[in-house]
């Protein structure tokens, strides 16, 4: 039964001109997955055929298969070509992708209409973004998905179904891409091949060498070994400013299950708390300002679907414990505001953590979970689930019996600082992939306080995520919702023909638009400086119109920057 868990880690790819085969290279002598370049169609065969001078394969190696993804007319296979080991989840190895390969079926598109084309190529574009995407893991004998508890809580019929039967669809990044492969009936055959070619990938922040999220100290004779791992939730992923609350099914953007593992001894504690964005409708229209404006969506909606999304917490994590960290005063004040009217007074069992002994027996349950959010669920959350997650590391240790009744984490200046950084390290992770830079206040983290060089730091995140959120997340967010599953691209009879940029926006692009700036400032320098003073405020005048001018340009790339903005009828939402 348990080798029916595992994945071929080893596998070889054909690339003949018509189609592609995936042959295990592990010794197994399973069968092979042929797929065709045609239209995509599958099946297993009993091995490769032979190799004739006008079909000459190129032969790569691989290390599993994501899933296949649709498009207007063509299909895309999406295989992982480069891997790196990373460390283990509960003994088990776990890899991190480090490239993906996009792998057309499109030759059914010679016979497509020339507006069909056109599109085709302009959704395939998005398909780089894929190949792009960092913060993937996966292991090919446990389950990434599910936390230490949960695992330990399946039951043997559910231990014996193969991964993808276990995994938590909230946190499967390739859950939608599996779909094809499951409607073909390909995981049927490959269970009695005992193993699968489809790797199942978290979109985590799992990488457990010493410098990155996990890390081993002594303590006394005792070694510890401390891990943190991230499942982010696929059901309303996204960009910073792009994906904000929650959408009617009470998902939220930004949701993120953070597990701290404890390992010393055969005794292994876990505890999981989890991050989301404000529980009802609301979101900010990027607009070219820095701080665009906080809008409520359906405000008469907020409480049907805030009781939705803490009805979920508890049918998974049992009692919750909100802690909202958005400010009072402002924009985040009327949202704080709806927040704190939504909620019930929310009361329960105590919290606590998972803890299994050397025979792998439970010796205490967790029962509920602390939900923190801020704006962001990034910066001023880190902060506050770091304290948490150091106040429960303390009671678990002092629980094995590592630490006296008096002892703290602090009482080890080694153990203290590493602790510091694996959390610091833990929240940069979390922020790249939301708002693409590291997690501001990272210093606070890190040392305890702010420093002149932290705030520094944090000025120059500040203007990245300004550049990023208008100009390169429009785009990106398009890319996550193609491969999420969350927009299928379709064809509308009514669809009009693809608009040509002309003019001016043909040639808008950022990295014009910032020369243009740069150059305007210096000219209005080096006149400001040579003029009179009765001239330096007209001189000041033409430099501002001059800026006017580049932001002008400027709104031109980020309002043409989405293919799904822009061509609605391109799209449908999904289900």
């Amino acid at each position: 039964m348990e080798s029916r868990n595992k994945l071929h880690s080893r596998l070889r790819l054909w690339e003949f001109p018509d189609q592609y085969v995936i042959e295990p290279a592990d010794g197994s002598g399973a069968p092979c997955l042929d797929i065709s370049r045609v239209d995509a169609s599958m099946k297993l065969i009993d091995q490769v055929s032979e190799c004739k001078s006008l079909r000459v394969p190129k032969i790569h190696s691989i290390s599993g298969v994501v899933g296949m993804l649709k498009l207007l007319a063509g299909s895309y296979l999406v295989v992982v070509t480069e891997t790196e080991r990373v460390g283990s989840f509960l003994g088990h190895p776990i890899f991190k992708i480090t490239s993906l390969k996009v792998l057309p079926c499109d030759h059914s598109l010679k016979n497509s209409p020339e507006e069909q084309k056109k599109m085709e190529t302009e959704f395939s574009k998005l398909l780089s973004v894929a190949e792009k995407t960092t913060g993937l893991y996966f292991s090919y004998e446990v389950n990434l998905t599910l936390s230490s508890q949960r695992l330990h809580d399946l039951g043997a019929e559910s231990k014996s179904l193969p991964l993808w039967r276990q995994a938590e669809p909230r946190f499967l990044w390739n859950n939608y891409m599996l779909e094809v492969l499951i409607d073909n009936k390909l995981f049927h055959s490959l269970v009695f091949c005992l193993r699968d070619y489809v790797l199942l990938l978290n979109e985590s922040f799992l990488n457990p060498e010493s410098r990155f999220n996990s890390f081993e100290t002594a303590i006394g004779k005792d070694i510890v070994d401390i891990t943190l791992i991230a499942r982010r939730c696929t059901r309303r992923n996204g960009t910073r400013m792009w994906r904000r609350g929650a959408d009617p099914d009470g998902y939220v953007a930004n949701f993120v299950e953070t597990e701290q593992i404890v390992q010393m001894n055969g005794y292994s504690s876990s505890f999981v708390q989890v991050r989301g964005s404000m529980p009802f409708m609301w979101e900010q229209i990027v607009d070219l300002t820095y701080k665009p404006k906080f809008e409520i969506v359906q405000p008469e909606e907020a409480t049907r679907i805030a009781e939705r999304h803490f009805l979920d917490l508890r049918k998974k994590y049992g009692s919750v414990l909100a802690v909202d960290l958005v400010n009072k005063h402002g924009g985040e004040g009327r949202l704080s505001e709806k927040f704190a009217s939504v909620m019930q007074h929310i009361t329960g069992d105590e919290i606590r953590y998972f803890l299994v002994n050397e025979k792998g027996d439970k010796m205490k349950e967790q029962l509920g979970v602390v939900r923190t959010n801020c704006i962001d669920c990034l910066d001023r959350t880190n902060v506050t689930q770091s304290m948490i997650g150091r106040k429960m590391l303390e009671l678990q240790l002092k629980r094995i019996g590592v630490f006296g009744a008096e002892e703290t984490i602090s009482s080890h200046l080694n153990f203290d600082e590493r602790y510091k950084i694996l959390w610091a390290n833990h929240g940069d992770d979390v922020s790249i992939q939301y708002s693409g830079t590291p997690a501001l206040k990272g210093d606070f983290v890190r040392y305890g306080h702010r420093t002149t060089q932290g705030v520094l730091k944090d000025g120059w995140s500040s203007l990245v995520r300004y550049y990023l959120n208008n100009f390169a997340d429009g785009t990106k967010q398009d890319a996550i919702d193609l491969l999420q599953g969350h927009y299928i691209v379709a064809m509308s009879r009514d669809m009009a023909p693809v608009p040509q940029k002309g003019g001016l926006e043909a040639v808008a692009n950022f990295p014009v638009a910032l020369a243009v700036v740069l150059i305007s400032f210096w000219f209005a320098t080096m006149s400001l400086k040579q003029a009179g003073s009765d001239y330096k405020h007209k001189h000041l005048f033409f430099s501002l119109l001059w800026t006017g001018i580049c932001v002008g340009v400027a709104a031109l790339v980020r309002a043409n920057g989405r293919i799904f903005c822009n061509r609605p009828r391109l799209h449908k939402p999904r289900g």
